[in-house]
């Protein structure tokens, strides 16, 4: 038995439109409640959200089929060794500045001997626990490694980032970028360096992907190519909507 299709890669390889929400209140319950507006996928926040890996795998087990997506706080390869084993298949890696941080990456999701992923699967959730007899061979294909460009080093670095095997697609953050640049997220000079970018990654067999809160700004992006569309972050909606009720009885 080989490992489970990754059905969101093959729709973001696809470059299919897909639109996606982050997933933030690090809480299974609340994964739950997520999962049932009908996005075409979600993504677990280990990044800017208070998750650990058991948090992570808590809100893995609530959301069920539902097409999910996991980004890592850091690069570090342990870290991705144990989200893998906890049955995450979509991975998004922030701060990647060259080809070489996104060949570790590669390095880091693939067993040996095409990489150097740790071999526990018959401990390990993703395999179901040794059930799925053929893993260990199958796994790799079915990983879906998205790194985040986030810099000016980034970009300088895209068309090698772009180039390296195993890296499936490319997402951008313009938050980060207009920060790097000293500038706000809607200034000109930002919102163009985040079009321009992806137009890049959308002449190349890679899938583009960015997070904005500016619905009209992801339309923008959305013409330049990007079909990994973050349209929202569920603790913010939640904020927004808890203020506008209270604005209105005030």
């Amino acid at each position: 038995m080989p490992a489970p299709k990754n059905l969101l890669k093959d729709r973001l390889m696809a470059k299919t439109r897909s639109v996606g929400c982050w997933v933030t209140l690090a809480h299974g319950y609340g994964a739950e409640v997520a999962a049932t507006a009908g996005f075409d996928w979600l993504l677990i926040d280990g990044e800017h959200a208070p998750n650990d890996i058991r948090s992570i795998l808590a809100q893995l087990q609530a959301l069920g089929d539902v097409p999910t997506a996991v980004r890592l706080p850091d690069q570090d390869p342990i870290k991705i060794k144990q989200v893998l084993d906890i049955g995450a298949q979509t991975l998004l890696v922030p701060v990647v500045e060259s080809a070489d941080e996104a060949r570790a990456l590669v390095e880091a999701y693939r067993y040996p001997p095409r990489g150097k992923r740790g071999v526990g699967a018959s401990l390990a959730r993703a395999s179901r626990f040794g059930a799925i007899a053929d893993y260990v061979a199958t796994a790799d294909d079915e990983i879906c490694l998205i790194v985040q460009v986030e810099n000016r080093a980034g970009i300088a670095a895209l068309d090698q980032i772009l180039a390296v095997d195993g890296v499936h697609g490319v997402f951008l953050g313009p938050a980060d970028l207009a920060a790097d640049m000293g500038l706000k997220p809607g200034d000109d000079a930002v919102k163009a360096a985040v079009l321009d970018t992806i137009a890049r990654i959308a002449a190349s067999p890679k899938f583009a992907g960015v997070f904005s809160g500016d619905q009209a700004f992801l339309k923008e992006a959305e013409a330049a190519g990007a079909t990994m569309l973050a349209v929202g972050a569920d603790i913010v909606m939640l904020a927004q909507a808890l203020r506008a009720r209270v604005a209105a009885w005030r």
